[in-house]
């Protein structure tokens, strides 16, 4: 479903939100990929949509071009990262991961880290915050 163009200047979001917080979601990974990467957004290197958003889970499904980069940046909960297509690259610190798809990473709160894009690449990005 296309998005209100005046949405999408305020928001800077190029596809439709959709309910993030039903008790039961479900997801075409293939077609959301799809999507993002015919976004105009997906020129500078990356796109991403939120496909879950609680208070204690989110998961984010990032697009990113061979050369785009997420650049250092840190989370307050524990994130894990599951390439579904291509490579990426993560740094943490001094140690560099690289993660084909089918490969999947955990990191604990708070640590700096960035993603290259090694190849075009589509991944899955789950973050747990601490129950309050």
């Amino acid at each position: 479903m296309a998005v209100d163009p005046k949405q999408a200047a305020q928001t800077g979001r190029e596809h439709e939100v959709g309910n993030l917080t039903s008790p039961l979601l479900s997801f075409d990974l293939s077609n959301e990929i799809q999507r993002l990467r015919s976004e105009g957004r997906w020129q500078s290197g990356h796109t991403a949509k939120t496909l879950v958003k609680y208070p204690d889970l989110r998961i984010v499904l990032i697009a990113m071009k061979e050369g785009g980069k997420l650049v250092e940046h840190r989370t307050e909960g524990r994130i894990s990262v599951h390439t579904l297509e291509g490579k990426i690259r993560f740094r943490v610190s001094e140690q560099t991961i690289e993660l084909p798809a089918g490969h999947v990473l955990s990191l604990e709160s708070c640590i700096p880290h960035d993603v290259e894009g090694l190849e075009e690449s589509a991944f899955l990005l789950t973050i747990a915050w601490p129950s309050s």
